[in-house]
């Protein structure tokens, strides 16, 4: 935890032991989100390669979405 100041620019430094922490360098993409009640920030940092972040989110899925996507498209052409 560290406490940081504001600058005028709305610009802040993030503590060197927190940067070394999450493999933060100079030109690292931040990823900033809010909480759901808005009363929190989440630095988060993301890779250098965006298709790593995509990687596995639908690992979980069940079905094929592209099993899905086609019974969809069948069921639209049936209400045609």
């Amino acid at each position: 935890m560290a406490v940081v100041t504001i600058s005028s620019k709305g610009q802040i430094v993030i503590p060197v032991s927190i940067r070394k922490t999450l493999g933060i360098n100079p030109n690292t993409k931040i990823l900033l989100t809010l909480s759901e009640d808005k009363t929190k920030a989440l630095l988060e940092p993301l890779p250098e390669n965006p298709i790593e972040t995509l990687t596995g989110i639908f690992k979980d899925y069940p079905d094929s979405l592209a099993d899905e996507l086609l019974e969809e498209r069948k069921r639209d052409r049936g209400k045609e």
